[in-house]
């Protein structure tokens, strides 16, 4: 996902859910929904499996109430899948929706049953009109965004399968995770669109885009997965030009990370408040990504890469936010400097950290974070610093240990969540290092190093003497510090120096005044530094 600045505005308006978390495990939803031109309303039928001990009394899910301004979900019955006559006692408040089950007759711990309700969605499905005036229907689920119009486990550790029926006016197409199962026209100038996803997922990727589309079907990578662009038809020629670009990132990520996991990708023209939002197989980008100039590439590998990280190996928690989005910011760097070079490379580098320092002047939270609201999490801390956390990892292991490491955390937390300490632990088995104090510093202080650098030149001794001071509240980090200089026509020496307290004085020794000296000449470290000659 890429945040957009009308989020952090819009999401102080809404209502979050409680941290409280049922332990119920949804096996597969079936959501049948029915759309209309008349007005905002749904209607919804949602079928769940799961399993429920037979000791187990009640199941609690989430479904927002209706509000004052009527806009919510209302439940009209509960029933057995398999007997339509074996009604389910419920209660619904507080969006929680509860249901009873201590009389309900099992034969197994494997239930399934249908939820029937009705309702204007106050958020989670944005019904509206998109730039052209058209009327569309997207949702927008994250972070916990699904409960607004779908009864479920809105939280990212309860992944399952899932699938959407969905009927609406035929004139409008629907896009959704999966596969298409069946696009049938029906009686009153109706269709239904069912679409299924075998793999299992969180709800903040399980949507639906319904709008008039211009599809184009760019082709098909590594001769299995389908690529197409999904765009409003009244920018098409710049739309499929824009989007036809998703291809090549695809490749690129499959071939530095491993199999595609889904069965197609979808990349789709849409209303979400955010940049884009990795939807896996059905990504929806915002309704200004067409320029007809592929300014988005970014964007779109930052998306693409969360098919496997965010989507497929996902945090456990928000709090682990950054095993997501760091993980995305990151790996969209290394495209760049695959397709385009060190300096490119560099140059994003640099941008990230100065907007970290310029974050952390008003922010002093740990990137791993269980303070900060969910919604609020889409920030600086998620996205450049994290990212940043992966860069000097790189740089402390190497690139082939790196490399594996990324390749091997996937590999063993795909279709799972992950704790930070469980990419650690893959980190350590992988390079055959303690990364302790490594993960430590970055990822649970709320500071970076703060460096006042002073140095002068002893023509005496030929040496430089160097006083590095850490001016950060926070204990005194470790890092290896990079310092190149360079005397008249002498190319420049790089000298490394180890630092692990809150002041240390160097000396090293040079045959004549530097010229200049420049402090992570490499852009190796994330801090924030002033370099000063003393006389």
């Amino acid at each position: 996902m890429i945040k957009n600045c009308l989020l952090f505005l819009l999401f102080t308006t809404t209502t979050s859910l409680s941290n409280a978390q049922d332990q119920t495990d949804i096996l597969h939803y079936t959501f049948r929904l029915q759309l209309n031109d008349k007005n905002d309303s749904i209607f919804g039928t949602t079928t769940i499996r799961f399993i429920a001990p037979k000791q187990t009394q009640s199941i609690s899910l989430d479904l927002q109430n209706i509000n004052t301004s009527g806009k919510g979900m209302m439940v009209t019955r509960i029933n057995d899948d398999s007997n339509s006559k074996e009604k389910i006692p419920f209660t619904h408040q507080n969006n929680k929706l509860v249901l009873n089950l201590t009389d309900y007759k099992r034969t197994n711990d494997t239930l399934q049953l249908n939820i029937f309700y009705k309702g204007i969605p106050a958020d989670g499905l944005i019904i509206s009109k998109n730039k052209y005036g058209n009327r569309t229907f997207f949702s927008d689920n994250w972070p916990d965004r699904a409960h607004y119009w779908l009864p479920c486990n809105d939280r990212p550790d309860d992944k399952a399968s899932f699938e959407f029926l969905v009927t609406a006016p035929d004139h409008y197409q629907v896009i959704s995770n999966g596969v298409l199962v069946e696009e049938s026209n029906l009686k009153n100038n109706l269709k239904l669109t069912h679409w299924k996803e075998e793999i299992s997922l969180p709800t903040k990727i399980m949507v639906i885009g319904v709008a008039s589309f211009a599809v184009n079907y760019i082709g098909n990578v590594n001769d299995c997965i389908p690529v197409s662009s999904w765009v409003f038809p009244e920018n098409k020629e710049a739309g499929f030009y824009d989007y036809a670009m998703a291809k090549d990132i695809l490749n690129f990520y499959i071939n530095y990370i491993g199999p595609y996991p889904y069965k197609k990708l979808a990349n789709v023209q849409s209303k979400t408040i955010f940049g884009g939002m990795e939807n896996a197989g059905a990504i929806f980008y915002h309704e200004n990504s067409v320029v007809g100039h592929r300014e988005e590439e970014s964007l779109f590998a930052h998306e693409i890469v969360h098919q496997w990280f965010g989507d497929m190996a996902s945090e456990q928690n928000f709090s682990h936010l950054w095993l997501s989005e760091g993980f995305a910011t990151y790996l969209t760097h290394i495209y760049y400097e695959t397709k385009y070079g060190t300096d490119e490379f560099r140059t994003r580098l640099i941008t990230d950290r100065n907007e970290v320092i310029a974050y952390l002047k008003y922010a002093d939270k740990p990137i791993v974070d269980s303070i900060t609201p969910r919604r609020q999490l889409i920030n600086t801390n998620n996205y450049a610093r994290a990212g940043w956390v992966l860069h000097m990892l790189r740089n402390k292991v190497g690139d082939t240990i790196f490399h594996t490491i990324i390749q091997s955390y996937y590999e063993s937390y795909k279709g799972k969540n992950a704790y930070t300490k469980d990419f650690q632990k893959v980190a350590e088995k992988i390079s055959g290092q303690s990364l302790d104090s490594f993960f430590d510093q970055w990822l649970y202080s709320p500071d970076i190093p703060k460096l006042a650098i002073n140095w002068k030149y002893n023509d005496k001794s030929k040496q430089i003497l160097l006083t590095v001071t850490q001016k950060q509240q926070s204990a005194a980090f470790q890092f290896p510090l990079e310092i190149a200089w360079s005397s008249g026509n002498m190319p420049n020496t790089i000298q490394k120096l180890e630092i692990s307290k809150k002041e240390e004085t160097f000396t090293i020794s040079a045959p004549a005044k530097p010229a200049q000296l420049i402090v992570d000449p490499y852009t190796k470290l994330l801090f924030e530094g002033i370099l000063t000659e003393t006389k």
